[in-house]
């Protein structure tokens, strides 16, 4: 080794000793000042420049050993060079006899792959453990059950921050369970409007499958129509109604997506802190596309009271199917009755029927909630009783859509004539029994007698 000062060109030899430093000879006159190397019992592994002595250090081993190092790197460069080209060609041999052998899975495989990949990005969607949910709902305690659907049961939960959900559990014992359920995640992730209610995430774990919705402490529009109407007051009635045609409204044409709900009753309207209805439940919801504004089914599925007569009798479905089930909730709204519980003894008709003909007799306020009294505007009442009913008639096309729906109802256009409302079956009793009794004189005249069979 030799070390070289960088004040003169006096050469100082050591005698090499593999990678150690010995001391080098004494000399005063050029190293004078400078702490003297001492021997490194240690293999050498760094040396570093000290700048502030003002001295370089020069420091030669065999070329030897260079070399050795330098061939020892490169067989390892080489050795992972090949054995990455291998595993390489290996595996593109593997795929080209797989696709050649089966290119229709291998198609099949990839477009899977996509579509996956797709529907996660589409989705985006929070997941949560099923043993979160379990701990928020008490192991889903009947204490903190909501309600319960034809597709499961919902129930209150409660997170550790305090944080309130609903969370829909879907029954394993239901067929159409999980087609409702992808069904309703896929639509209500892309769906962001004040009267629709927001969905949180979902859950996915072995048979479980739940969704998770923000908690509305007022339940259902449902628990408000029996006895609790009380607390609904006009303005607060009127505000119902006018949130569901702007969420109606929404879905059908100011969405990227035009959705039917299919499925629309009170106890699928829930209402929040300030009683604002939130339009839930899309488990029957359908997805129109492009122009498409009718579509038809085999299987009718809704509930009986509030589907159409079209859809009833031939699956035929479109933005005017939701439009009645609106209509029919603005009367039940109006009258604090139910469509499907009420019965007209004298005439035989349901609500839609005993409205209209109320209507038609210019007596519309005698459908107002008696719990009401006269802290309503009858002009506006009359209003929404005249809507109530232009959405309910038997022909679809003759229903208005829901952008007209939201002017009548806020503003002063006058309105058309409503028509006979769905399945409208009038009958007079009286007229009923005038024809009887004139059917049995006419068969006294001539001497018939009728016997009439009761069942027990």
């Amino acid at each position: 080794m030799h070390w070289m000062s960088s004040r003169g060109s006096k050469r100082i030899t050591e005698q090499e000793s593999g990678q150690d430093l010995f001391e080098s000879k004494r000399e005063k006159s050029l190293l004078k000042g400078i702490p003297r190397f001492k021997e490194c019992k240690h293999t050498l592994l760094d040396l570093r420049k000290f700048s502030e002595w003002g001295q370089d250090l020069y420091v030669r081993v065999p070329v030897s050993e260079l070399d050795h190092a330098a061939g020892h790197g490169n067989i390892k460069k080489k050795t992972v060079e090949i054995t990455l080209g291998v595993i390489t060609f290996g595996l593109v041999t593997c795929a080209c006899i797989f696709i050649k052998k089966y290119p229709g899975t291998a198609r099949k495989l990839c477009c899977q792959h996509c579509k996956i990949k797709q529907k996660k990005g589409d989705a985006d969607l929070p997941t949560f453990d099923l043993s979160i949910l379990a701990n928020a709902t008490q192991n889903f305690s009947t204490k903190n059950k909501l309600g319960e659907g034809g597709f499961g049961q919902v129930y209150k939960g409660t997170l550790i921050d305090g944080q309130e959900l609903a969370v829909k559990r879907l029954s394993k014992k239901s067929g159409q369970g999980v087609e409702e359920f992808k069904n309703e995640v896929a639509l209500i992730a892309k769906l962001q409007h004040r009267n629709l209610v927001k969905l949180l995430g979902c859950c996915i774990e072995g048979e479980e499958k739940m969704l998770i919705y923000e908690y509305m402490p007022n339940q259902s529009l449902d628990y408000f129509m029996k006895p609790k109407r009380k607390m609904l007051d006009w303005h607060k009635r009127f505000n119902i109604i006018s949130g569901i045609a702007r969420g109606l409204l929404y879905l059908h044409q100011d969405s990227r997506l035009r959705i039917i709900h299919r499925d629309l009753k009170p106890s699928n309207i829930l209402l929040d802190a300030n009683l604002d209805p939130k339009i839930s439940d899309f488990g029957l919801a359908r997805l129109f596309l492009g122009d498409q504004v009718e579509a038809n089914t085999n299987r009718v599925a809704g509930t009986y009271g509030y589907i159409p007569p079209e859809y009833a009798a031939r699956g035929h479905f479109s933005v005017k199917s939701d439009v009645y089930s609106y209509g029919v909730i603005i009367l039940e709204i109006v009258s604090g009755k139910k469509n499907r519980e009420f019965s007209d003894p004298e005439h035989y008709n349901n609500l839609l029927g005993h409205a209209w003909r109320l209507w038609s007799e210019e007596r519309a306020l005698e459908l107002l909630d008696e719990v009401l009294g006269e802290q309503c505007e009858p002009a506006e009442v009359i209003r929404c009783i005249q809507v109530g009913l232009l959405c309910v008639q038997q022909r679809p096309e003759d229903r208005p859509d829901m952008s007209s729906v939201v002017l009548l109802l806020n503003g002063d256009k006058l309105l058309s004539k409503p028509k006979v409302p769905g399945f409208y079956t009038e009958r007079d009793v009286s007229s009923e029994a005038s024809s009887s009794s004139a059917n049995h004189k006419l068969c006294s005249v001539n001497e018939l007698s009728i016997t009439v069979l009761n069942a027990r």
